[in-house]
């Protein structure tokens, strides 16, 4: 295999014509410049230079290699450059998957903070529910609900960004919905809408807390996503209970109280490939910290703009999983 420090040495002797010359515009003796090409002549097997009176001359073959060796270097810069900019974040892929409602509310705002500071980099957004069990198909930032005995695995780190309480969304003329928070009991004689699938984590935590009310949640009607759920409370047909990132999508007609006593809550995490870490990837993570604190998104420059917090239950300071 060819040395590609002696070809840069090679293309230097024949660009400048000699080895002085050479030796000058590389700031190597004249000694190490004879002894590179020497090596290389060795290597190839192929005379590559006569002389002519006091300079060199590249051969028939060494005409050849010299543009090969150019066409090599050229290729080579081009190789570097790019390793460059993926160093620096200036290109390449960051894939970022997330669950409807941190979608609807975090996902613009997020999404513009790394194409503004990194406009060549393709983002791959992807809509996942849960975390894929096999490590190969995961996005490079995934946020996601937890589940009971969550960890990220190997090779994946997971910051928590917020716990995410829950909101009971109810018509605007309902007698309780003026109210700062309800008693989750309270509610247990109202008609309820379902608005997740049976197996789903979110619904796993309002149903525990029910139960530690002493009831069963009254299903009337089974949605499977929070617009169609609150969509039949616009219609009347009941009430639904959501978590608090799921208000940005509320309808103007309708009310979020607070539930309490027991608060179900559930927790917002983002699960990164530690393979992956970059500032792309750096930057996304910094700004769902920043919507998740209900705080302005920074911007390239520093400056940000001001996200749209959540109404309750924000918390800035992140936990850290490995």
């Amino acid at each position: 295999m060819l040395d590609v420090h002696r070809l840069r040495v090679f293309s230097s002797v024949v660009a400048s014509g000699s080895v002085q010359g050479a030796a000058a515009n590389l700031a190597y003796t004249p000694s190490a410049v004879s002894q590179h090409i020497t090596a290389l002549q060795r290597e190839t097997g192929l005379v590559l230079f006569e002389r002519v009176g006091r300079g060199l001359r590249p051969t028939p073959a060494g005409l050849v290699l010299a543009a090969e060796a150019d066409a090599v270097l050229a290729r080579l810069g081009e190789a570097e450059s790019r390793v460059a900019d993926l160093r620096a974040g200036r290109t390449g892929t960051l894939s970022i998957a997330y669950f409807a409602s941190a979608g609807a509310a975090w996902l613009p705002s997020a999404v513009r903070r790394v194409s503004e500071a990194f406009p060549g980099v393709r983002l791959d957004l992807r809509l996942s529910e849960a975390l894929p069990a096999d490590p190969g198909v995961r996005a490079d930032l995934q946020l996601i609900v937890e589940t009971e005995g969550f960890a990220p695995g190997p090779g994946f780190t997971a910051h928590r960004l917020r716990e995410d309480p829950y909101l009971a969304v109810l018509p605007r003329e309902h007698a309780r919905a003026g109210e700062g928070a309800i008693d989750l009991l309270d509610l247990a004689g109202e008609p309820w809408i379902d608005n997740d699938v049976a197996d789903g984590p979110c619904r796993a935590r309002l149903v525990q807390a029910c139960h530690a009310a002493g009831f069963a949640p009254p299903f009337r009607l089974r949605a499977h996503d929070y617009p169609t759920a609150m969509a039949f409370v616009s219609a009347g047909m009941g009430i639904t209970v959501i978590p608090g990132l799921c208000s940005v999508l509320l309808p103007p007609d309708l009310r979020a109280v607070p539930v309490v006593r027991p608060a179900p809550v559930r927790t917002v995490t983002a699960v990164l490939r530690s393979a992956s870490d970059g500032p792309p990837l750096r930057a996304a993570l910094e700004a769902f910290r920043a919507l998740a604190a209900g705080d302005p998104v920074p911007g390239p420059s520093g400056s940000g703009h001001r996200s749209r917090p959540g109404p309750i239950g924000q918390d800035g300071r992140p936990d850290v999983l490995t």
